[in-house]
């Protein structure tokens, strides 16, 4: 089969870039420093494959996403990096032999863990994001409150996820360190063998983290493809082009804003021509005549390359990978529901 063959718009892993993302990150980080993040493609076949180079650990956003990867068996060592008030799901999921821990930032959280049937917890201290997580100060008194209730405290997180896009890399150090301070102080109070933080942005400098919750790495995007992190893009998005206005000097595509995340920015093209903007079923390309192949026919098939990788690939069923033109393989986005 070939990429054309498919209903657009079709989500493609380039095979090869992926495989070069895969072993480059499992060179620097090996085994347990990384703890691939799921909600970056929630696909278990995906996750079997990141485990193949070591990474046997991993993080989840969602309790569906806990339960999908433990049914596949990837149950090894599951974070839920996330606050949940009714852990009964999870605790059902450690019932049945998956090692699940859960972050707690809350008294209340703390209830829902020790209620739901869960065992380990990590305290979630905010290191400067304004999201969740207890104040640094805090942490040690609410693990203190998690064992009462006979809780085991594995450790800290901390996501500095607002130092992520930071592109001057001195100052993306600099406040790096200032964030994970933070968390090594409240780290101090806590204990345990778990100081988990960091993503994409940050894994090439957060050594104050003894694992690093990296997700879109494996994917890449048109944002975080600003950063020269020797990831390459392979998540790409191919699309049917549905009308032409060579008047106008533009064309338009089947790939809206209901096929791909908008959060980060419009898409980018594959090719000569710059993306004007989005609508819900269209993308509308601006090109110049005189450029190299002018403008395509009714027809033809162009490739996008996503703003953000995490939301784009949740509106699709399925992951084509592909080589060039050749479609290898179909893998189903199974933990795309909430």
């Amino acid at each position: 089969m070939k990429s054309a063959d498919l209903q657009s718009p079709a989500l493609l892993l380039d095979i090869d870039a992926f495989e070069h993302n895969l072993a480059t990150m499992a060179a620097r980080l090996p085994g347990a420093k990384l703890r691939p993040h799921v909600k970056a493609h929630k696909c278990t076949s995906l996750a079997k494959r990141q485990a193949t180079y070591g990474h046997t650990n991993f993080t989840c956003a969602t309790i569906g996403e806990v339960e999908g990867m433990a049914a596949a068996g990837l149950g090894h060592d599951l974070l839920l990096a996330n606050e949940v008030v009714d852990a009964r799901r999870l605790g059902t999921v450690v019932d049945a032999g998956a090692r699940v821990t859960l972050a707690v930032d809350s008294d209340a959280t703390v209830t829902a863990a020790a209620h739901g049937g869960v065992r380990e917890v990590l305290i979630d201290v905010n290191v400067g994001l304004p999201r969740c997580g207890c104040a640094p100060g805090h942490a040690g008194q609410l693990a203190d409150r998690a064992r009462a209730k006979g809780l085991s405290v594995r450790g800290v997180m901390g996501y500095e996820g607002h130092l992520m896009m930071v592109l001057d890399q001195e100052e993306q150090r600099a406040k790096v360190e200032k964030a994970m301070a933070k968390l090594l102080r409240a780290h101090a109070d806590v204990g345990g063998e778990l100081i988990s933080a960091g993503g994409t942005g940050t894994h090439h400098l957060n050594v104050w983290a003894n694992e690093i919750q990296a997700g879109s790495y494996a994917l890449m995007d048109s944002q975080y493809g600003q950063h020269r992190f020797g990831f390459r893009q392979a998540l790409l998005i191919e699309a049917t082009v549905i009308s032409v206005n060579p008047a106008g000097g533009w064309f338009v595509a089947d790939c809206g804003l209901k096929a791909q995340g908008m959060d980060h920015g419009i898409p980018t093209l594959i090719g000569p021509g710059t993306v004007r903007f989005c609508s819900d079923e269209h993308v509308t390309v601006g090109i110049d005549e005189s450029a190299l192949g002018g403008l395509p026919a009714v027809g033809d098939r162009v490739r996008l390359v996503p703003a953000h990788c995490d939301p784009t690939v949740a509106y699709h069923e399925q992951i084509w990978l592909t080589r060039g033109d050749d479609v290898i393989e179909r893998w189903p986005v199974d933990l795309r529901a909430w």
